[in-house]
């Protein structure tokens, strides 16, 4: 599951970088809970918990189905 999940983070990168930010992935867990660190503009933007929710969480539970969550750490 480790690689699909790096596969979609990989298609979100370039939108994520036009902003001067980018995203690591951290872990995946047994559960489906998918751990990331925001960097760059993307680390300390006002917006980031959206973009974490309805961008990153909402496009890897649509392409990977066993992803339950994504949390920022």
């Amino acid at each position: 599951m480790k690689e699909k999940v790096e596969a979609v983070l990989s298609k979100l990168r370039p939108m994520l970088e036009a902003d001067g930010g980018n995203v690591e992935l951290v872990e995946v867990t047994k559960e489906g809970i998918v751990k990331v660190k925001l960097t760059g503009a993307c680390g300390c933007c006002p917006m980031s918990q959206m973009t974490l929710k309805m961008g990153i969480e909402q496009a890897l539970k649509k392409e990977v189905p066993e992803v339950k969550s994504v949390e920022a750490v």
